[in-house]
């Protein structure tokens, strides 16, 4: 719990059961159960393909697989409308609990146990399955971090520090909760919209089958199937930060619904995301703040009161699953979800555990990319050895190298600072103010922090 710094674990899961969880077995497992996939074009815009614009069906993992290899059987069903060459398929965020609550023996093929978290198993992990193509937009995630084993095939991860967060453009639309994406396309940034893009530092690394990421709390990550099947496994960890997270999801939740839903629906605009079920009501989130305010003070008074024993025995590890999004498809209300629970969780690592973490040839730094090595192309995890991954893929963007550009930076002449000639003079073509723009700027993770501690000032008052 130490990590500040996304690490892979290697020789860790070699004798899993989940291993074996191909998307042949896994087929057979389901008898012929139908899930839902998310399709989406292989075509690379300028504009992240989010949930909202994407296409969904329900189909079998045995359907799913004839489509991936091509097969003749394709021509009708779920899949036949969708030509394989040009979309994508991904069966994401399936809750393990869910899928198979009528084989629950097969929770314990996962076993999160092994990295110190008693009785955590796949009843508190999720299942993803995709093709070839398949991506997840860049976005961080505002509860925990996160723990993925790799099965089949390998998934490249672009990850970007929490201090990145103002060069990657945040955005609460479309909304859910627990979810902050970007509005750049990581796989082909617009540079032009989007030039503090430039000052981003990518940490790239190929995941293969066996190995554990960890994802360290608020780092963004933007993930890519690049083998024709892939399927992974994951666990969001809590941590005891989540508690005023949850204060800040439920302002922003209040405010984006409260202004979104003042809107002319006519407009068209697909501002909530598909996991979202409703735009919840004033009411109800007013009272969804005042839990998560109420969670807050009661974890610090027990911060408070159990911090000599926490001292010499280490904070109480729980296993409670974590409701991290699609809290109603997960039958999570904010009533009765585990994110509003009153108990402390993980605790913040001290300064001393950070310079004893063992680096080596079962525990891997990813690096930044720049740190550049001359090997051309992806450097995948290697488990017999070497403390330290990077990969070199030439998308490295790293801090702008003209002084006079970065002053430009920033005094926000964020137009001129990209263009060679010497006229910093702005754009003086304005488009109209949306209130998505309006939005962006009002829940923007800093300012939703700071309201969130005069909040909760106001309220030890």
């Amino acid at each position: 719990m130490s990590l500040q710094q996304p690490a892979v674990f290697c020789n860790m899961a070699g004798n899993w059961p989940a291993l074996h969880w191909n998307v042949k077995y896994l087929s057979a497992v389901l008898e012929g159960k139908t899930i839902q996939f998310r399709l989406g074009l292989k075509t690379v815009d300028l504009v992240p393909q989010f949930e909202t614009s994407c296409s969904y069906v329900k189909a079998t993992l045995e359907e799913f697989l004839a489509w991936s290899c091509g097969q003749p059987s394709c021509l009708s069903g779920p899949f036949s409308c969708y030509d394989y060459s040009k979309y994508w398929a991904y069966a994401d965020y399936k809750y393990i609990a869910r899928i198979f609550e009528d084989k629950p023996e097969i929770f314990q093929d996962v076993r999160w146990s092994d990295f110190g978290f008693p009785g955590r198993s796949g009843k508190e992990s999720t299942l993803w399955i995709g093709s070839e193509g398949a991506n997840t937009p860049c976005h961080l995630d505002s509860y925990g971090c996160n723990l993925v084993l790799q099965v089949q095939g390998r998934k490249r991860w672009h990850l970007f520090p929490p201090g990145d967060t103002s060069f990657l453009y945040p955005t609460r639309i479309p909304y859910e909760e627990s979810s902050i994406f970007s509005k750049v396309n990581i796989a082909n940034p617009d540079l032009k919209r989007f030039p503090k893009f430039r000052n981003s530092t990518a940490h790239v690394v190929t995941l293969s089958p066996g190995q554990v990421l960890l994802v360290p709390r608020h780092w963004w990550h933007y993930v890519e199937s690049i083998d024709p099947v892939t399927v992974s496994i994951n666990s969001w960890i809590e941590l005891d930060a989540d508690h005023e997270a949850r204060v800040e999801e439920a302002i922003t939740r209040t405010l984006v619904c409260a202004i979104k839903s003042a809107e002319n629906p006519s407009d068209g605009d697909l501002w909530l995301n598909p996991t979202e079920v409703e735009a919840t009501s004033h009411e109800i989130n007013l009272q969804y703040l005042n839990k998560a305010v109420s969670a807050y003070l009661k974890c610090q008074e027990t911060s408070v009161s159990g911090q000599a024993r926490s001292s010499s025995n280490g904070a109480k590890q729980r296993t409670d699953t974590s409701c991290k999004r699609k809290r109603r498809e997960a039958g999570c209300e904010p009533e009765s979800c585990t994110l509003l629970t009153q108990e402390c969780d993980f605790p913040t690592p001290k300064a001393e555990e950070l310079q004893n973490i063992p680096f080596g040839p079962h525990l891997i730094q990813v690096l930044p990319q720049s740190h550049k090595t001359s090997v051309v192309g992806a450097v995948a995890v290697e488990s017999d050895g070497g403390d330290l991954l990077h990969e070199n893929e030439g998308e490295h963007f790293g801090k702008l190298q003209c002084k006079r550009k970065r002053l430009l930076m920033s005094n926000d002449c964020e137009t001129a600072a990209h263009q060679m000639d010497s006229d910093c003079s702005p754009c003086t073509s304005q488009t109209a103010l949306s209130t998505n723009d309006l939005l962006d700027c009002l829940v923007n993770p800093r300012v939703i922090s700071l309201v969130a501690q005069l909040l909760l000032e106001r309220m030890r008052v």
